[in-house]
């Protein structure tokens, strides 16, 4: 039987929007994935979500992003712990639920030079491949120097550089714009936008 080949994409997604739908689809296609699954954290241990957002809040707008996608797939196994999120934890349950699939975790260039610091970065390695979106404000030679790095300070490390349009869009100014009382047009997909302006979200100062 042939192994399937399966992206992750995780994040908060506090709102999803078009920067990571297209590292998804560029990693879907570079990479000859089978599927994306698309599956945001319940309680990263790098930041916090702000008590007005609920899971569920977060959960419906991914659900309405990927909507028209067959190949993306939303995934709550992140949302179902109760304890802080780490991604080798969740690549060991994803490995033992489906023992014929080889993952490919997806991160921005922000993340693979702060990927030593994060839970037991070896055993990431050894469950994944890693692929990452490169940034417009980064040299491909800053970025290969961190791929030697990884590589020589670990075993089994496989990076795959994106070579794919990068949009510099982030959550936090989505959010920023909405209190500020200005358009997000055109930086997430309508049906989101309509989403946060009928629930109101986002507009007033974060409490966490």
């Amino acid at each position: 039987m042939e192994r399937e080949k399966i992206g992750i994409m995780g994040g908060t997604f506090n709102p999803i929007h078009f920067g990571h739908l297209l590292l998804a689809e560029a990693a879907y296609e570079q990479c000859k994935l089978d599927k994306i699954l698309i599956m945001p954290t319940k309680n990263p241990y790098y930041k916090k979500i702000s008590k007005q957002i609920t899971d569920q809040t977060r959960i419906d707008m991914v659900k309405l992003a990927i909507a028209d996608n067959p190949h993306f797939e939303f995934s709550d196994l992140e949302l179902q712990k109760q304890e802080m999120s780490y991604t080798a934890k969740t690549l060991t349950q994803l490995r033992k639920e489906n023992t014929n699939a080889d993952y490919f975790f997806l991160m921005g260039a922000d993340s693979l030079f702060h990927l030593d610091t994060w839970k037991s970065p070896q055993k990431i390695f050894n469950m994944s491949t890693i692929v990452v979106a490169s940034r417009n404000d980064m040299s491909s030679s800053a970025l290969q120097s961190q791929v030697e790095y990884l590589d020589n300070k670990y075993d089994n490390v496989k990076i795959i550089i994106l070579n794919s349009p990068n949009l510099e869009i982030s959550s936090n100014d989505i959010r920023r714009r909405k209190r500020e009382g200005k358009s997000i047009r055109y930086f997430l997909p309508r049906e989101v936008e309509q989403y946060i302006n009928e629930n109101k979200l986002y507009i007033e100062e974060e409490k966490i």
